[in-house]
């Protein structure tokens, strides 16, 4: 059984960091004179970490912006260049539209700018028809990778987000969701679109689309995602920017100034955090002893690269643990992964990733052992 030496790789995070005592941590959180949003939350989009909130696990509706989990199970299930049939029972959804015409041919790619920049409930459901044969088809396929995102206190029951007492989410889940379409460069790429043309008949109206999402237009570094209203849910907005390295997500639902509020948080955000490089990638970590070779040893390093969004008050609390076995034997082939290296922000495990060996190790011939034995014998 390989037994393991745990080394403090404090080095590391002291050439990343420079760091010196370890602070408490706190994350900001905020206060019902901060926000007038029933639920609000703050994420970094790459890691996940949420940077504020309040109320974040209140479940409540939020209107169109389900729009953006109808996008990305729309991205993960079909081609932008399908082209869809316009099911009947999809032209004419009340509420917001683009006017589609039953038999209507248009592609994903054009319904989706229509669904994300437009809102059109009709492309809402004129995707989950083709995607998931029914509205209740379309829902579980919702929900499922709702789950597998890691909202777990969400359910859907429409594309669109017209009321339904059955159907919610949170603003953290709502986050999650957001972050996690944002790391889709086809979904980042449709909903930080400002206008769009669609390549629909002519006589269809509109092909032209605007993005209603005026943070796109208002605030440095925007690049997304998306507006919601309804009477039951209220002014609903995810709007995201990214800042010297640093991608954001906001959320804030049943929030009248929504958009003030939003760019009032990613301000908050972007003022208290910078997108910290923790561990470059191809870092040499050290000598792993090796038994039955002509080197005593063998250099180790990581693969992958981690960067984590800290306060500078933070920066003192990351330190790396290096999991090693106190020895392997020969022969090792270059890139065999010996161990790991997890990244801790105090008592919370970040990041984890696998250790390898830089070279090649051969183990040593039958005559080289044999003139081993001998030459200990003769220095005894």
């Amino acid at each position: 059984m390989k037994r393991f030496r745990w080394v403090l790789a404090m080095s590391l995070v002291t050439l990343a960091l420079g760091i010196g005592a370890i602070p408490a941590v706190s994350t900001p959180r905020a206060t019902a004179s901060e926000t007038s949003a029933a639920g609000m939350a703050v994420m970094e989009v790459e890691t996940g970490r949420m940077l504020d909130g309040y109320r974040a696990d209140k479940r409540l509706p939020m209107a169109s912006t389900t729009k953006v989990l109808t996008a990305i199970v729309v991205l993960e299930h079909a081609n932008l260049d399908d082209v869809v049939t316009v099911d009947a029972r999809a032209s004419g959804v009340e509420g917001s539209s683009v006017y589609l015409g039953a038999g209507e041919k248009i592609s994903v790619r054009d319904l989706l700018y229509c669904l994300m920049l437009q809102s059109g409930n009709d492309a809402a459901a004129a995707l989950a028809y083709h995607v998931g044969g029914s509205l209740e088809g379309f829902a579980a396929l919702m929900n499922e990778t709702a789950a597998r995102i890691g909202a777990v206190n969400s359910h859907f029951v429409t594309p669109h987000g017209l009321h339904d007492p059955d159907h919610y989410t949170t603003a953290r889940d709502l986050a999650l969701i957001s972050a996690y379409g944002l790391r889709n460069p086809d979904f980042r790429t449709i909903v930080s679109t400002k206008d769009y043309t669609s390549n629909r008949e002519e006589g269809r109206y509109p092909r032209i689309i605007h993005n209603k999402n005026k943070t796109l237009t208002l605030y440095e570094g925007a690049t997304g995602v998306k507006t919601g209203y309804t009477k039951a849910a209220g002014r609903c907005l995810v709007a995201s920017s990214e800042r010297n390295g640093l991608h954001v997500v906001s959320v804030v639902l049943n929030c009248g100034p929504m958009f003030e509020e939003c760019a009032a948080l990613m301000d908050r955000a972007h003022a208290a955090y910078k997108m910290t490089e923790i561990l470059p990638a191809y870092t040499h970590v050290g000598q792993l002893d090796v038994v039955g070779a002509k080197l005593g040893n063998v250099g180790v390093y990581t693969r992958e690269s981690f960067s984590y969004p800290l306060k500078e008050e933070e920066r003192g609390g990351v330190f790396c643990r290096v999991e090693l076995p106190e020895s392997m034997e020969a022969p090792l082939a270059k890139g065999t992964a010996v161990g790991k290296i997890k990244i801790y922000l105090l008592n919370q495990l970040l990041f984890s990733t696998e250790i390898y060996t830089m070279e090649e190790v051969k183990e040593i011939s039958f005559k080289d052992k044999l003139d081993l034995i001998i030459d200990r014998w003769l220095r005894r």
